[in-house]
C-alpha cells in the first residue's frame, strides 16, 4: 500500500530537519526533495536529493526499494 502524506505547514519537515530556506530566490521556507519509506511507524528509507534534479527521490528509485 502506497499513501502520499502532505505536510502543508512544514512542522514534519522542520522537525525532522529537511527544511530549506529559500527567501535569497523569493520562495520563503521550503521543503527539500525528499522520499520515505515508512513501515509500520519506522522510517526503512530517506531518500534526500542531494541537489536540483530528480534522482534518489525519483518514483522509479523509490520503487525499486520497495
Amino acid at each position: 500500500k502506497v499513501r502520499m502524506v502532505a505536510d502543508g505547514n512544514g512542522e514534519f519537515t522542520r522537525a525532522v530537519g529537511l527544511a530549506l530556506d529559500a527567501s535569497g530566490f523569493g520562495m520563503g521556507a521550503r521543503s527539500q526533495r525528499y522520499a520515505m519509506i515508512v513501515k509500520d511507524g519506522r522510517v526503512e528509507h530517506l531518500a534526500v536529493e542531494p541537489g536540483p534534479g530528480l534522482n534518489v527521490s525519483s518514483a522509479e528509485s523509490i520503487l525499486a526499494k520497495l
